[in-house]
């Protein structure tokens, strides 16, 4: 059996692009955002509004527990950063308040992608 080695650097250049492209289409992108919006605002699952005041609230009375989502994407330009903050909170703050969505399996690994997206919106 022959084996074919990519030679040129244009080839390379190809493949890396083809890799490397995103997966997540713009309108998949606003449904993700919108699951997101949708689990956050909801008092059994995300419940975020319970602690955190954020654009798009309505007519719902946020906490102040935690800071405002606001400015997320400069406050946390790694969006891996903010997932990891929501699926286990007291690995950077062993004191939080803020429940561990993922390590106590109160979301599923879905509904943390969705509402990363979400919040990272903000």
């Amino acid at each position: 059996m022959k084996i074919r080695l990519i030679t040129s650097a244009t080839s390379i250049v190809a493949l890396l692009s083809v890799l490397s492209s995103p997966v997540v289409t713009a309108a998949s992108q606003a449904e993700l955002i919108a699951e997101g919006k949708r689990i956050s605002f909801h008092r059994q699952l995300g419940n975020c509004l319970t602690c955190h005041a954020m654009p798009g609230a309505g007519g719902e009375s946020p906490g102040n527990v935690g800071p405002p989502l606001i400015a997320m994407k400069a406050r946390f330009p790694d969006k891996q950063v903010l997932r990891d903050q929501i699926w286990d909170s007291t690995a950077r703050n062993p004191g939080t308040m803020m429940p561990p969505f993922g390590k106590h399996n109160i979301l599923t690994e879905e509904q943390i992608d969705a509402v990363t997206e979400f919040v990272h919106s903000l």
